[in-house]
């Protein structure tokens, strides 16, 4: 089984002909180039490539122009703007572009978006028109995540980062699950799915991160194991650990069978966002 990694970020130096919004800690540039390389070194075949929200806000181009130099590699992923108008456009438009197999809405950063909006509701009915799923950045607001899971059943909702508070730079935080208990009860949801990114950024411990194992496994418990995908997040976690020290964790962690792992690890995202990995064609969407 492919190993497949459920969020990644590329971004290029800030400069005046795509320039930055916002700087995210993290290296001046961490380009396509440096991320094949950083995945060839750590044995890891693919990813899901997330256009950073911080600094290009809803512009994938440049996650755009990756994909198309190694679109065996990567599959893409795009913020867009509920409060925007013409939303449903611009999804439409995703859908119909080669490498696109989801959206992004961000629920946990900047003025909070209301989950009764219209604009909202626009984002799930355009998803669901498109068969796209929406990944939920939605730490701190995971009660307006189950409310969109139960208005909209025919959407698929992936939970970013185990819909917990990540830290960006140290200090990290003191009691990194103590938000647990709601993204658990998340799961009773049959269309939500959750992604176990960056999950070694909340140990307390030296690599190999050993405490983050119990509620990790609470989570797979409670999910399964079909609704659970691992990934890196990587460059947000660039502050804490090496690429490697992302992914050797779970590849050699006794906390998995070697079947879960198998899942976990890219089998379950292969048919999560429709992508039979080795296929260089993107699906086709209505």
């Amino acid at each position: 089984m492919p190993i497949i990694d459920a969020q990644v970020h590329a971004y290029e130096r800030d400069r005046p002909e795509r320039p930055w919004a916002a700087v995210l800690p993290g290296p001046d540039e961490v380009t396509g180039d440096a991320m094949i390389a950083a995945m060839d070194a750590a044995n890891v075949d693919g990813a899901i490539l997330v256009s950073p929200f911080t600094m290009y806000r809803y512009d994938a181009s440049y996650a755009i122009d990756v994909y198309k130099k190694y679109p065996t590699r990567f599959r893409l992923v795009k913020p867009v703007d509920p409060t925007d108008p013409g939303v449903a456009e611009t999804i439409a438009d995703w859908a119909g572009t080669e490498g696109a197999v989801a959206i992004r809405m961000m629920m946990a950063h900047g003025p909070a978006i209301d989950a009764d909006s219209a604009g909202v509701a626009e984002v799930m009915r355009a998803a669901a028109r498109h068969g796209l799923p929406i990944n939920l950045l939605c730490w701190g607001n995971l009660g307006d995540a189950a409310k969109l899971a139960a208005k909209h059943p025919d959407v698929t909702l992936v939970i970013d980062h185990l819909g917990l508070q990540q830290p960006f730079a140290p200090p990290k935080p003191d009691a990194p699950f103590a938000d647990l208990p709601q993204v658990l009860d998340l799961a009773k949801h049959p269309n939500v799915t959750i992604k176990i990114t960056g999950a070694c950024t909340l140990s307390l411990k030296p690599y190999p991160y050993d405490d983050i194992w119990d509620p990790v496994r609470r989570i797979v418990d409670a999910y399964g194991i079909d609704h659970c995908m691992w990934g890196t997040d990587w460059t947000r976690a660039v502050n804490f650990l090496t690429y490697s020290e992302g992914v050797e964790p779970f590849r050699e962690t006794t906390a998995f069978a070697s079947n879960e792992r198998a899942a976990l690890m890219g089998g379950n995202l292969q048919r999560i966002y429709d992508w039979p990995f080795g296929n260089a064609a993107a699906p086709s969407r209505p």
